[in-house]
């Protein structure tokens, strides 16, 4: 083989090649460190700020001053633009869906109003105007705990700090109201030092420990779904652990399942209302997501609720995750495309199906629960004694209860369809037994014909069949609404200004 100079004398062009090969990898390297460096940078200035405010800093747009990719993806939760077949970020006035509703909480304040929230944005606006709350009025005779508050928004971390968890649940909207500002937001689910996601509620931290478990002990990953389960669970106020407090308690002691927690309502003889039509102790789920979403296939792989609700995105090549709390089928790309890679349609078609199947079912269950709260009405009327009934009325207590672990969950067809078709049918199972037992007792009674269906096919006729008022109702609200509650805000936020 020839010397290297030797070749280069005689291919003068080899050595240009030679050069000008050697110019770009020395560039593509410089930019290779320059880009190391800036991400480098980015990352400080992005992650850890030297933070100005107050630890538990319940205002939203100050972290915005420091995050503002985080927090300009959030504002858009304000977006109510967006319905899917059975849900979305639109309010959505579930009465007028499903009427028969009304009659399932007959007695209780969902029976008036029951609205699929437009958001986190909208958490305290959508309390405020609620027909279910208010202020000391005829039909709510006292105004709610501040117990109602405490997912609703980052003031609420702050006011627990200021005293204790206990001092707040104790007050009610006329002690704490005005302190009530800010909806859900940074402060709920960061720590302010570190950034790190923590847990800002007690209830979850008092659940884990009935269970035997430490919650500080969790991965960054599955925090990632804890910090929704602070509040995205079923739960109940227990007037027991502190007199005169309407303390927050998850009902997990024994497991999450809905039977492992109906046993623990059972054992302690709870109920949230008494049914002003059939009499039974019923039970109200709330939102039960973190618990059905833990029997779901995307749980058992590891996927957590900010994997799809809160996916990463890239800006300005920064990547974070986007505070868009939004349903997936509005994102599909980043939420469900990371891992399937089907057309968009065929996966939104898929969620449908499964929706669509899971409603067909929990609407057969609604229309006989509707029939055992009219035919034990009907038991009552007859001369019916507790002791003929007191069965009957678990049975009914029971059916709901699957019922409203299936309903209360707006993503549970789609987490847990298989658990959620399991509950259904349990359900289903248990209010047909109820209807045997009354149809004997009513027999027995001298009744043998069928107990009428009541004409419920408008939330309007549904309301009038229970004897609610809505006109009073509503001019209630308004009462509230335009002279109480302007107080309420200006009030805070002149205390807010002075923090």
């Amino acid at each position: 083989m020839k010397p290297i100079p030797e070749i280069l004398r005689e291919r003068p062009w080899l050595g240009w090649i030679i050069f000008l090969a050697t110019v770009a990898i020395v560039f593509l390297l410089g930019m290779l460190a320059s880009s190391i460096i800036e991400r480098r940078a980015e990352a400080i200035f992005a992650y850890t700020p030297q933070l100005t405010f107050q630890e538990y800093e319940p205002r939203n747009e100050k972290w915005g001053e420091f995050f503002p990719r985080q927090y300009n993806s959030y504002l858009r939760t304000a977006q109510t633009d967006f319905r899917s077949r059975h849900g979305g970020s639109a309010m959505v006035d579930m009465l007028e869906e499903s009427p028969r509703m009304a009659v399932l909480w007959a007695g209780y304040l969902f029976s008036r109003d029951y609205n699929q929230g437009r958001g986190h944005y909208y958490a305290v606006e959508d309390v405020y105007n609620s027909l279910r709350t208010g202020a000391p009025s005829a039909s709510v005779p006292s105004p709610q705990p501040n117990t109602c508050w405490t997912c609703k928004s980052p003031d609420v971390p702050r006011l627990m700090n200021q005293t204790s968890v206990a001092d707040f649940y104790r007050g009610t909207w006329d002690t704490k109201g005005t302190e009530v500002l800010n909806p859900i937001g940074c402060a709920d689910c960061h720590d302010s030092k570190t950034m790190n996601l923590r847990i800002s509620r007690p209830a979850l931290i008092e659940a884990f420990e009935a269970m035997g478990r430490d919650i500080s002990k969790s991965s960054h990953q599955e925090m990632r779904s804890l910090v929704c389960a602070q509040c995205h669970v079923e739960y109940y106020f227990n007037k027991n652990i502190v007199e005169g407090v309407q303390y927050l308690v998850f009902p997990w002691k024994n497991g999450m399942s809905a039977e492992e927690m109906e046993v623990y309502y059972d054992n302690i003889e709870f109920s949230d209302w008494t049914h002003t039509l059939s009499r039974a102790p019923m039970l109200k789920a709330q939102h039960p997501d973190y618990e059905m979403y833990l029997t779901g296939t995307h749980a058992s792989r590891g996927v957590s609720c900010a994997d799809c609700h809160m996916p990463f995105k890239s800006e300005g090549g920064q990547k974070f995750t986007d505070h868009h709390l939004q349903s997936p089928l509005n994102n599909v790309a980043n939420s469900c495309q990371v891992c399937h890679r089907e057309e968009t349609q065929k996966l939104i078609e898929d969620v449908y199906s499964r929706q669509d199947k899971i409603i067909e079912n929990r609407n057969i269950l609604e229309t006989l629960l509707v029939r055992c709260h009219v035919e034990a009405k009907a038991a009552w009327d007859k001369g019916a004694s507790e002791g003929q009934m007191k069965e009957i009325l678990y049975d009914i207590r029971h059916a709901q209860w699957r019922w409203d672990m299936a309903a209360a969950g707006h993503g549970n067809s789609f987490h847990a369809p298989v658990e959620t078709g399991r509950i259904i049918s349990g359900g289903i199972a248990l209010a047909q037994e109820a209807r045997i037992k009354l149809a004997r007792l009513l027999a027995s009674l001298g009744h043998n014909l069928e107990i009428p269906y009541p004409d419920i096919s408008t939330k309007e006729k549904a309301q009038a069949f229970i004897g609610l008022d809505m006109k009073k109702l509503k001019a209630e609200k308004k009462i509230f609404l335009e002279t109480i509650l302007p107080v309420w805000i200006r009030t805070g936020k002149e205390r807010e200004g002075r923090y």
